[in-house]
């Protein structure tokens, strides 16, 4: 686990690749824990540590994730991603094959398949679906494979995995939503890159970016970045 910023408020860190956020039936040690861990020895606490979970990011996912500190910041937090206000998150993702186009709005009706733990998207509305809105833009090209920066109107169930894959773009690695092969440490090549948002106390603005996985292929498309 690594920091990427705290005060009296907040700590964002930079999740690892098949860390779970929060305890799941697997019963592996979450994220939530192992901050409160490192939060009680750094600040040296005894008893029970306060740490509130403000999002979620999937297990084979990494990238920027936000924990609340105080009872004072979470319910701000949690109103401010519910309705998206002055939260921005942004995200890149390997796919293997280029969209059609390199930059462009996804509009999809999304539905949830509680069984398998998939969403699908739809062009048009169907019953039971939930909008689901991004922003895409090719940023880097390799002899194999594209890197896309994607930004969300929209915070839906799978919905960048399952948006770029109704393109014919499947997220690297991604087995769920149409990879043809796995990673070999079971991740997808989706990582949450930036969150910029408004303090929920001192109302500043701050601006946080997780460098990218420690993976060749992570590397050398984001050398060639053009953010």
């Amino acid at each position: 686990m690594t920091v990427l910023y705290e005060d009296n408020h907040l700590i964002i860190v930079n999740k690892q690749a098949g860390e779970i956020v929060q305890g799941d039936k697997t019963g592996d040690a979450p994220l939530s824990d192992i901050v409160k861990d490192w939060l009680k020895e750094k600040h040296n606490k005894p008893g029970n540590v306060y740490l509130g979970v403000v999002h979620r990011l999937d297990r084979p996912v990494s990238g920027v994730v936000l924990f609340a500190k105080t009872s004072k910041a979470l319910p701000r937090l949690n109103k401010m991603f519910a309705g998206h206000d002055n939260v921005s998150k942004t995200y890149w993702a390997i796919v293997q094959n280029r969209p059609q186009t390199p930059q462009g709005t996804l509009t999809h009706w999304l539905t949830r398949n509680e069984k398998n733990n998939t969403a699908r998207a739809y062009d048009r509305e169907v019953p039971a679906a939930k909008k689901a809105v991004l922003d895409y833009k090719l940023i880097a090209s390799g002899d194999r494979y594209h890197l896309l920066e994607i930004h969300l109107h929209t915070g839906r169930h799978h919905q960048i995995r399952c948006q770029l894959a109704k393109i014919g773009c499947p997220i690297k690695g991604d087995l769920k939503y149409g990879a043809p092969r796995s990673n070999p440490d079971g991740s997808i090549s989706l990582h949450a890159r930036n969150l910029t948002l408004e303090h929920p106390v001192s109302h500043e603005n701050i601006s946080v970016t997780a460098p990218v996985p420690n993976d060749t292929l992570w590397q050398a498309l984001s050398r060639g970045a053009t953010e």
